[in-house]
């Protein structure tokens, strides 16, 4: 019995090490972003970030009418396999939030400022793992160069954006990126 309340002890404290050096890397990359910021600047990632859920939303919806006026099933296909990708991945993404309960990195650090103050929690992004979702599925359903460049150059922006405006840190990014991405994968059966 000792022994395993010494086990959950160790790897409890490890883990709390290691989310307290996690803490301060992320902590570290947003005070640089901050410090960096100009008006001009955070109006362009203001953009970016409002524009994420319609660019989500428009790719698929797009491709299904192009695929209903064209009379292409595999279109109508990847259409529907990008919609569930987000969908599933927004689903996700709700449910993570709700077990990690991470708080924004304003609340955390209370002498950080954030360009704007979100109330849901922090960890993962959901803008960036839905614009990873829909970078990935669209990049899968038609692997060009000119589709995979521009999918995945406007979903590492909007990644960028949750942490150049202060609302997100970079681990919450990243593991928005990795849920979106592995969504996309993970739902690849809805392929044509």
């Amino acid at each position: 019995m000792r022994f395993w309340i010494f086990f959950v002890f160790f790897f409890s404290l490890n883990g709390a090490i290691a989310q307290s050096a996690v803490d301060r890397i992320d902590l570290h990359i947003l005070e640089s972003l901050a410090a960096k910021r100009t008006v001009q600047q955070t109006k362009v990632m203001r953009i970016v970030s409002d524009a994420n859920n319609y660019v989500n939303a428009a790719i698929p919806a797009g491709l299904f009418i192009a695929g209903v006026i064209d009379n292409n099933k595999g279109m109508r296909q990847n259409a529907a396999y990008i919609a569930s990708s987000t969908a599933t991945t927004a689903l996700l993404n709700f449910a993570l939030k709700k077990i990690f309960k991470r708080p924004r990195p304003f609340i955390v650090h209370i002498n950080f400022n954030a360009v704007y103050e979100p109330t849901s929690y922090s960890f993962p992004s959901g803008h960036t793992s839905a614009s990873f979702s829909t970078a990935t599925a669209l990049s899968r359903a038609y692997p060009k160069w000119y589709v995979i460049a521009p999918s995945f150059i406007w979903a590492g922006t909007v990644g960028y954006s949750r942490m150049y405006l202060g609302v997100h840190n970079p681990s919450d990014v990243a593991a928005g990126a990795i849920l979106g991405a592995g969504t996309a994968f993970g739902m690849s059966f809805m392929r044509p």
